[in-house]
């Protein structure tokens, strides 16, 4: 009971800090707006979006990670790290207090370049592995646009008219890092990790881009705000996301099913989310830097150095959560009673409520998809690197081929978008038929097992020894 209490103090405070943190931004966007220039609010979008959400974030993902693992395998987690403060002494405060070590540690440790390795190109790397991924987030949409004393305020850094292909630009940049810390290492390891990191990057780089045209089409828009789209109001009908394909008013709210991307979309959705978890290179698809069978492209990195290229790999579930959300779940949007609250008074009247509401309901989705992320992490074993070239090559890319075609056919039959509803929704109906047979399948083949073991106990005791264990061993 007092665990389940735990939990739910914990929620609360995320929540809080959340709602907090959104509320901040939009009343700072809106007194710089009002006693400095128009667009000075994306200027401190900058510190609120991606100095603070995403780096704290990322930063507390370091050790949500480690304390899930732990859930997950029945271990305690981190806890011996603590704080010679009176009253703190003896407490482990969830295992915070590892941050700060590890922080410290990776700030004092000694800074090791090999003698021939290239320096400049060696110091490089890491940058060019945190840089694109720092930067993807600076187009992503993390609320509504709101009046906020008197000044319109805008809740992202950027929105250029090529919208989503500045994120294939910019993530492209991120093979250069893994490349260069590779080869300028002089470390042949360090090189085949960097060469197999590389080709898993461009690889998936291609089904990535793909399983996002059928959603451009559907919207007729790269644009990532245009994307995410509004719910109806008195000023302006739905767009995007923000609209039903069918809705109803019960007692005046309104409830239907919204036109999300995982709907509309489910292969696009499913085809950019596994080809952005590969992407970032961690398990399942972590070969790269699999120590069972080879060394990463890191290994001669020490310090803080070897300290970037984790941070931005926590930084990459942070980032891909956030994009995910935006074409994917709907971004700031609530899949019920949206246009009933952008309509209510009280909302119009205080726009930064409104956009704190909506803002702390698109951090609430990118937790829950760092979750999701998480538990991939630690549920599923690495995969062999042929399966993960077949995976991208002879899996992702026909099905993302078939989806433009498909998609492409129906918003051309109906432009309302609820055909296209129709077959995602049959698509899902169909994952979830085949997971759930995989399911029953395999509970009946563990009870099979489980049953002819049990007639086993006849057969004589020599019967179970291997007369030949070299052999075995050899198969």
């Amino acid at each position: 009971m007092s665990r389940i209490l735990t939990m739910l103090v914990a929620m609360a405070t995320i929540v809080v800090a959340l709602a907090g943190g959104v509320a901040t931004a939009y009343l700072v966007g809106g007194f710089v707006e009002a006693h400095g220039f128009t667009g000075a609010s994306r200027l401190t979008n900058i510190v609120f979006l991606m100095l603070v959400f995403v780096m704290i974030i990322a930063t507390l993902l370091t050790l949500a990670e480690r304390k899930w693992s732990a859930f997950m395998q029945d271990r305690v987690g981190p806890n011996r790290a603590r704080l010679g403060i009176p009253g703190l002494k003896n407490r482990s405060l969830g295992g915070i207090p590892h941050i700060i070590t590890d922080v410290l540690k990776m700030l004092t440790k000694e800074d090791f370049i090999p003698g021939m390795a290239n320096r400049f190109l060696f110091n490089l790397g890491p940058l060019l592995a945190f840089a694109p991924v720092f930067a993807l987030f600076a187009v992503v949409p993390a609320g509504p646009t709101v009046t906020v004393l008197g000044q319109k305020v805008d809740m992202v850094v950027a929105t250029p008219d090529f919208g989503i292909l500045y994120l294939f630009a910019i993530a492209s940049l991120a093979v250069y890092g893994t490349a260069l810390a590779g080869w300028s290492s002089n470390n042949k390891f360090a090189l085949l990790g960097g060469v197999r990191a590389s080709a898993q990057m461009i690889s998936y780089e291609v089904a990535l881009g793909l399983s996002l045209v059928g959603l451009f089409l559907t919207f007729s828009s790269v644009q990532l705000p245009a994307l995410v789209g509004d719910v109806a109001n008195a000023l302006s009908p739905a767009t995007g996301q923000g609209q039903y394909l069918w809705s109803t008013q019960v007692f005046g709210l309104d409830i239907g099913i919204p036109a999300w991307g995982f709907i509309i979309q489910p292969l696009g959705f499913i085809g950019f989310f596994v080809a952005s978890f590969a992407e970032t290179k961690r398990a399942p698809f972590d070969v790269p830097e699999g120590e069972s069978e080879i060394i990463g492209y890191f290994v001669e990195y020490s310090g803080m150095k070897f300290g970037m290229f984790m941070i931005s790999e926590f930084v990459e579930v942070v980032v891909l959560a956030g994009v995910t959300t935006a074409l994917f779940f709907g971004g700031h949007n609530l899949p019920i009673f949206g246009e009933a609250l952008a309509n209510n008074a009280f909302m119009q009247e205080h726009g930064w409520v409104y956009g704190t509401i909506l803002g702390t309901v698109f951090w609430l989705k990118v937790l829950f998809l760092i979750w999701v992320q998480l538990v991939i992490r630690w549920t599923f074993p690495r995969f062999r690197y042929d399966q993960i070239q077949s995976l991208g090559w002879k899996i992702l890319l026909p099905v993302g081929l078939v989806n433009v075609f498909v998609t492409a056919a129906l918003v051309l039959w109906d432009p309302s978008l609820r055909a296209l509803g129709v077959v995602g929704i049959l698509e899902i109906a169909v994952f979830v038929a085949l997971t759930l047979s995989k399911k029953e399948n395999s509970e009946a083949g563990a009870h099979g097992d489980a049953h002819g073991h049990d007639h086993g106990h006849a057969a004589p005791a020599g019967a179970h020894a291997d007369p030949h264990p070299s052999a075995a061993g050899a198969h």
